[in-house]
């Protein structure tokens, strides 16, 4: 049986990634995994390389995928996002993007979060 839970994943990343690029941010990787967790989707944005988190949510008011991004979350994206640096060269700046999608939408949250404190 397969894992509805990673199916609605999938299909959220993929809503996810048309929404960012039609506002013209490219495509660089998807599911990038880490010892130390994953990140969604990763992307450039002019000089920018994006890491972003994609909650994908069935009911719940908006808001509730950026809550679900907990401080523990942020840190396993933080050295995660510290890990594709140190493997990709990059001379630009790098933010850390949520995506929530809803019934009712996509709410697109720049800069959710910073990498610092951690």
């Amino acid at each position: 049986m397969p894992d509805r839970t990673y199916e609605k994943g999938i299909v959220g990343e993929d809503r996810a990634i048309v929404y960012l690029q039609h506002r013209g941010m490219v495509l660089l990787c998807r599911r990038y995994r880490s010892p130390f967790g994953e990140i969604d989707i990763v992307m450039q944005d002019s000089d920018t390389l994006v890491f972003v988190e994609v909650k994908a949510r069935e009911t719940g008011c908006e808001g509730t995928g950026l809550m679900a991004v907990s401080r523990a979350k942020q840190r396993k994206i933080i050295k995660t996002a510290m890990q594709y640096l140190a493997q990709n060269s990059w001379a630009g700046t790098a933010r850390f993007d949520v995506i929530e999608l809803t019934k009712d939408g996509i709410l697109h949250i720049a800069n959710a979060f910073e990498a610092t404190g951690f």
